[in-house]
């Protein structure tokens, strides 16, 4: 049975003949090469282009390692396509793994690398070049990069929970739980049962993401970039910023002088983790202020599996893991989210009247729509309901405004017009946002 992502081909699909060199880019092993040389290759298939018009390009099989050299991958390519009447495609998996080479004309000047040969390739008017990479040596946000504005990307996540449930149907319920525990990496859905999947978890970590960023890096504090990342997986959905983090690792190992871990370098590991599309930022914004706030933000990972694997299938807290999915839906989504900030105003112990922040958990945004969202497992009392629905109600404006609840399985809309939905109800319909 074939896993469906065609939120990532429509976008591959819009995005042919676009003159860009189109780039994949997400987490490892969250199925870009899947989507390339199966998905999108049976759709040219289907539309009739010959399968001798597609050009594919493994380079981390042998069978394609003479094209690592990307003067040998260009001219493969230009002797294949130039003058031809014919429209061509080309697909490179594992970009990184190319090698830089001596010019052969000026061997003492500067290398060529696989930019210089795709953004060659890339002049020839009956050629769309598609390529996928990321590891330790390349990771995709440098493809994107260095193109300069001659590339366009396509993001692609682990599965939602939508395509998880299309794939493994059943009881809502249960695959649910199994998707906030395991989270949506496809080669999960492969592994015969729970140990293997556990065990699959793990070893992403040890010997693929961290190898990745601690050898592409050069991180000379191993120990300050693990703790920060166990620190980053046990606060998902929680205010942090890099002093609070380099303060409790100070603290809990009780470091001085120069053993001392430093604000910036908190700072410098959490963007490596970002840049690894391991985690994403998602920043406070002053709804009425219309600015944004430095610090503190909070952090979801891009995957709840490996999450949970890293800090060893405990801290099931479901609030928080909620919240995580639903974020992650909402840039599958193709929203750009922030925390809102609003400010209501209340009497202090003195009787004074003061303003109070109080935050909404997501603003999603698709241009100059925005939808207001508060995640709430459960809202047993009147009391937790009020406190909920408070925020929404200081917005001061009338865009759409919606809680997504655990505790509830048919939607409705309160007094105010807010739509209270179901988690399940809400994941399952993409004409919500």
């Amino acid at each position: 049975m074939e896993i469906k992502r065609d939120v990532y081909l429509r976008k591959l699909v819009s995005f042919m003949w676009s003159g860009q060199v189109k780039v994949i880019t997400g987490i490892r092993r969250c199925g870009k090469s899947y989507l390339l040389h199966t998905l999108f290759r049976n759709y040219l298939l289907e539309q009739g282009v010959p399968a001798d018009h597609i050009l594919s390009y493994e380079l981390d099989l042998a069978k394609d390692i003479r094209y690592r050299n990307p003067l040998e991958l260009a001219s493969a390519v230009r002797e294949r396509v130039d003058g031809q009447p014919d429209r061509f495609f080309l697909f490179v998996d594992e970009i990184q793994m190319s090698d830089e080479v001596p010019n052969p004309y000026n061997p003492a000047g500067k290398a060529i690398t696989f930019y210089d040969a795709l953004n060659d390739l890339n002049s020839l008017p009956n050629l769309d070049i598609y390529v996928t990479g990321s590891n330790s040596r390349m990771l995709s946000s440098d493809i994107l990069t260095e193109f300069r504005g001659r590339s366009d990307e396509i993001r692609v996540h682990p599965l939602s929970f939508a395509e998880y449930y299309a794939y493994t149907g059943g009881d809502k319920e249960d695959a649910f739980d199994n998707y906030a525990f395991y989270g949506g990496l496809p080669l999960i859905l492969s592994r015969p049962d729970d140990t293997a999947r556990m065990e699959y978890l793990k070893s992403l970590f040890s010997e693929v993401y961290l190898r990745d960023i601690v050898e592409r890096k050069k991180i000379k504090r191993e120990d300050v970039l693990s703790a920060t990342l166990d620190l980053l997986c046990s606060s998902v959905g929680s205010l942090t910023n890099p002093n609070n983090i380099a303060n409790a690792l100070n603290t809990k190992q009780k470091l001085n002088g120069e053993d001392t871990v430093a604000p910036n370098t908190v700072k410098s590991y959490i963007g490596h983790l970002a840049d690894a599309y391991l985690f994403k930022e998602c920043r406070r914004y002053d709804v009425k202020g219309k600015d944004y706030f430095d610090y503190p933000n909070k952090y979801y990972c891009d995957d709840l599996g490996l999450r949970n694997a890293r800090i060893g299938f405990r801290q099931q807290e479901m609030t928080h893991i909620m919240e995580n999915i639903i974020y992650n839906d909402l840039r599958i989504r193709g929203c750009e989210v922030d925390i809102g900030i609003v400010y209501g105003t209340e009497k202090n112990k003195s009787g004074q009247t003061v303003q109070v922040p109080r935050e909404i958990d997501f603003i999603a945004a698709k241009g100059s729509k925005k939808t207001y969202i508060q995640s709430a497992y459960a809202l047993e009392t009147e009391e937790k309901a009020r406190s909920e629905n408070k925020p929404l109600a200081l917005t001061g404006d009338s865009f759409p405004k919606i809680i997504i609840r655990h505790d509830i399985r048919k939607r409705w809309y309160d007094d105010h017009g807010v739509l209270n939905i179901g988690i399940l109800d809400f994941l399952l319909d993409d004409t919500i946002i």
